[in-house]
C-alpha cells in the first residue's frame, strides 16, 4: 500500500494531507489534529468504510502534507485548498459569484445609493449580503422611491443643470441643482440609514407622524408624497417574507438529500431582515451524510465571505466547536454556530430546510425532463445514447463587419454557460460576408484547441491551424463575457499539482440555484465531457459541409454534425435537418425534441447577436488615437485637451503636434505621420 509508505514520514502535528492520484490530479484534501495518526487510520480501515474510501486509497499514488500550528488553521486551509483544486472526492461547493450589496457612499455631500458587488473598497455603509441582483435591485428602486436618494454617478451628478427624469416621477430629490438643500438630503439619507440598519419601525412612525401633522395643517399634497413613502417601505419589507423579531445578524443553513443528490439552502437576516435566499447543489459522495456534507460546505462558503455573528443549522455537525473556531478566527470576532431546538430560530431553521426540500425536488423533476429530451434527440438523430455535452454555433455579422463566431454548450443540467465560447473572425482570405468561410474558420479553430488540450486515443493534433489565444474573450455587454470565465485560481507558492481539468478549458462554476426551465448549471468535472457528443450548425448543407471539412482537415470524423435550416417563411416549427449520409428531414411538429432544438438555437443566435453588438458598439466609439505607437492614456489625454478632439488631432500641422505639452519631436512625428501615411 502506497500510503504506508508516507505514513512513516507524515508529520505528527496539524496540518492538511493532500492524497494524489498516478496521473498527478488531486484525489482529496483533508485536514486532522494529527496527520500521522489520520493516515494511520487509513491504513488500517478504521472509521473510513465503503466504496468511496476503499477506491481513493486504491488510486492514491502520492501524498503531501502541510503542517499549521492550529487544527483551526488546518480547518481553513483545507477549505481553501478545495475551492482551488476541486479534487473528485471531496464535497464541492459549487459557486463563483460575490454577493451583492447595497452601498450608502460616505465620499461625497450628496450620498449614492447604488448596488455594489465585489472588493469593500469605496468609503461608505454596505448592506447584504443579499441573495440575487435581483433582490438588490427591487430594494434600491423601493428605497429610490421612500428616501428619494440619488442613484447617479458622481461625474453626472457634477454636470447637471437641471433636474433629471427621475425627479420628476419623484424617485429623487434632485440634490444636484438644488432642488433640495444638503441638510434636508442628509436627513433623508439619515432616515434610509436607519431603515437599513433595522430601525424601520422607527423611520415608518416618524414618517406616518409627519403625514398626520401635514393633513391637520391641510397640506394635502405633502402628505400624499409621506403616504408614498410609507407605501414603499412597506413594499421593501413585504418583499424580505419572513422578518425575525429577535434574531438580529444571522445566516441559516439547511440541508436535503433526495435521490442521492444533495440541496444546502441558505437564508440571509441581516438587521432584523430577510435579504433573500439562494439554493446550492453541492458535488459530494451519496454516501456521505448530510452532517458531513453540510460540515464541509459552510467551512468553503465562508472561505472568501464575511461571516455573520450567528450561523443556524439544520443538522448537528461533527467538529462544530472546532468549526466555529475558525470561523471566529476568520471574522476576528465570536461566531456561534448553533442547531436550535425551539422557538423561532428553530421557525427559521425549518423553514430554510422546506425550502431547500422543493429546490431539490424541482431539480430532480426537471433533470428528469432534460434527460427525456435528450433521449428524444438521441433517437431523431440515430445516436448510440443521450449526448452528455451538445455544442451549437452560430455566426453573426452586418454585411462581413464586426464578425463573430459564437458556441454555446448544454447537457444534462441545462445551459452550462462556464464553457461558452466566442471567435473574433479575423482571417484576411475570407470574403466579406462568407459564411461558410465563417463557420469553416471557427470550427478549425475550436477543435484544433481541443485537440491539443483533451485529445483523445487515435487523434492528432493537427499543426495546420493557428491556435490563438483569444478565443473565447470577447466582451459582452455590460462589461461581463455572459459565463465565459477568463480569470483562473491563484496559487501561493509552488504550484498544486494538476486539477484534472485541461489547462485552458473553463473551470468556473455558474449559482447554484435552479431557477430557469433549463437552468445555467454547472458542470461536473467528473461527468461532462470536454468532447461533444452532439454538434448542431445554424444554417443549411452549405453550412454542415463546411463544418463537415473544418473537422476532417484536423482528422476528426466521428463528431455528430447536425445543420439545422430555417423554414422558408423563416417560421419556427418548421425546420429542417441535415445530417451527413441522410436525407434532409424534419421532426413533428409538436415533437418535444423540436421545441428543445429550437430554445438551443435561440440560445446561440442570442449569445452571438450580443456578443456582435458589443463588438460593434466598441467600434464605434474607438478612438483613432489608440491605434498609435507610444499614445498611453496620459498623452492621449493631453492631445484631447490640447486640440478638443481626435479629428482636431488628426489636421494638426507637425508645429503644432511639437508646441502640446508632453508631446516631443519624435512623438509628434509619430502622430503627424500615421494620420497623413496614405495621404498625396
Amino acid at each position: 500500500m502506497v500510503i504506508r509508505d508516507f505514513w512513516q514520514t507524515a508529520p505528527n502535528s496539524p496540518g492538511v494531507y493532500r492524497m494524489i492520484d498516478a496521473d498527478g490530479d488531486v484525489l482529496y484534501v483533508g485536514k486532522a489534529r494529527h496527520i500521522k495518526k489520520r493516515i494511520a487510520s487509513y491504513i488500517k480501515g478504521i472509521g473510513h468504510g465503503g466504496n468511496r474510501t476503499a477506491r481513493m486509497i486504491a488510486e492514491t499514488a502520492a501524498m503531501e502534507f502541510v503542517v499549521t500550528q492550529t487544527e483551526t488553521e488546518a480547518l481553513l486551509l483545507e477549505a481553501n485548498l478545495i475551492k482551488q483544486l476541486r479534487p473528485r472526492y471531496n464535497v464541492l461547493l459549487r459557486d463563483d459569484k460575490s454577493f451583492p450589496y447595497i452601498l450608502l457612499t460616505g465620499d461625497h455631500p450628496a450620498p449614492q445609493l447604488v448596488k455594489h458587488r465585489g472588493a469593500r473598497n469605496r468609503k461608505g455603509d454596505y448592506y447584504g449580503p443579499f441573495a440575487s441582483a435581483g433582490a438588490v435591485t427591487r430594494t434600491v428602486n423601493a428605497l429610490q422611491r421612500a428616501f428619494l436618494l440619488r442613484t447617479c454617478t458622481d461625474s453626472y451628478y457634477e454636470n447637471r443643470s437641471r433636474p433629471c427624469l427621475l425627479f420628476q416621477i419623484k424617485r429623487c430629490s434632485a440634490p444636484c441643482t438644488g432642488e433640495i438643500d444638503l441638510d434636508d438630503y442628509a436627513g433623508l439619507v439619515a432616515e434610509a440609514r436607519a431603515f437599513l440598519s433595522g430601525r424601520s419601525n422607527v423611520v415608518k412612525k416618524a414618517l406616518a407622524d409627519e403625514m398626520q401633522h401635514a393633513a391637520e395643517e391641510l397640506e394635502f399634497e405633502r402628505a400624499a408624497r409621506y403616504r408614498d413613502r410609507l407605501a414603499a417601505l412597506s413594499a421593501v419589507q413585504a418583499t424580505q417574507d419572513v422578518n425575525p423579531q429577535s434574531v438580529e445578524e444571522a445566516d441559516v443553513f439547511a440541508i436535503d438529500l433526495q435521490a442521492g443528490q444533495f440541496c444546502v439552502q441558505v437564508f440571509f437576516f441581516r438587521n432584523y431582515q430577510n435579504w433573500g435566499n439562494r439554493a446550492y447543489f453541492p458535488r459530494a459522495d451519496a454516501g456521505l451524510a448530510p452532517d458531513e456534507v453540510l460540515s464541509s460546505f459552510i467551512a468553503q462558503f465562508y472561505d472568501d465571505k464575511p461571516c455573520p455573528r450567528l450561523v443556524l443549522i439544520s443538522h448537528d455537525l461533527p467538529e462544530q466547536d472546532l468549526l466555529a473556531e475558525a470561523l471566529s478566527t476568520q471574522r476576528g470576532s465570536r461566531v456561534e454556530v448553533a442547531t436550535p431546538r425551539r422557538g423561532e430560530k428553530r421557525d427559521l431553521v425549518e423553514h430554510a430546510l422546506k425550502n431547500a426540500k422543493e429546490a431539490l425536488a424541482r431539480r430532480l423533476a426537471d433533470s428528469a425532463s432534460q434527460e427525456k429530451l435528450l433521449a428524444g434527440l438521441a433517437e431523431a438523430f440515430g445516436l448510440a445514447a443521450p449526448p452528455r455535452r451538445i455544442e451549437v454555433y452560430d455566426n453573426s455579422h452586418i454585411m462581413g463587419t464586426n464578425a463573430v463566431g459564437a458556441m454555446i454548450v448544454a447537457g444534462r443540467q441545462g445551459f452550462m454557460k462556464t464553457h461558452y465560447r466566442t471567435f473574433n473572425i479575423r482571417s484576411e482570405d475570407l470574403t466579406p460576408g462568407d459564411d461558410f468561410g465563417m463557420m469553416r474558420e471557427v470550427l478549425s479553430r475550436r477543435f484544433a484547441r481541443l485537440l491539443k488540450e483533451a485529445p483523445r486515443d487515435g487523434a492528432v493534433p493537427s499543426a495546420t491551424v493557428a491556435i490563438t489565444p483569444d478565443d473565447g474573450t470577447l466582451p459582452l455587454p455590460g462589461g461581463e463575457r455572459d459565463g465565459v470565465r477568463g480569470d483562473a485560481p491563484v496559487h501561493h507558492g509552488a504550484p498544486p499539482p494538476h486539477s484534472g481539468r485541461p489547462e485552458g478549458l473553463p473551470g468556473g462554476e455558474v449559482d447554484g440555484a435552479f431557477e430557469d426551465d433549463i437552468a445555467d448549471a454547472p458542470a461536473d468535472d467528473d461527468s461532462f465531457p470536454a468532447w461533444p457528443d452532439l454538434v448542431l450548425i445554424d444554417g443549411g448543407r452549405g453550412q454542415l459541409e463546411a463544418a463537415r471539412a473544418a473537422l476532417a482537415d484536423i482528422g476528426i470524423a466521428d463528431v455528430p454534425l447536425v445543420g439545422v435550416a430555417k423554414g422558408v417563411d423563416r417560421d419556427a416549427g418548421r425546420e429542417t435537418f441535415v445530417t451527413p449520409g441522410r436525407t434532409p428531414f424534419k421532426l413533428a411538429p409538436r415533437d418535444p425534441a423540436l421545441y428543445f432544438i429550437q430554445r438551443l438555437r435561440d440560445e446561440a443566435h442570442r449569445f452571438a447577436i450580443g456578443t456582435h453588438r458589443a463588438k460593434r458598439k466598441r467600434a464605434f466609439t474607438k478612438n483613432p488615437l489608440d491605434e498609435i505607437t507610444g499614445i498611453g492614456p496620459s498623452r492621449k489625454r493631453a492631445l484631447l485637451l490640447h486640440f478638443g478632439t481626435a479629428k482636431a488631432v488628426s489636421r494638426a500641422s507637425l508645429e503644432d503636434l511639437q508646441r502640446a505639452p508632453g508631446i516631443n519631436a519624435a512623438t509628434a512625428r509619430t502622430i503627424y505621420e500615421f494620420f497623413h501615411e496614405n495621404q498625396g
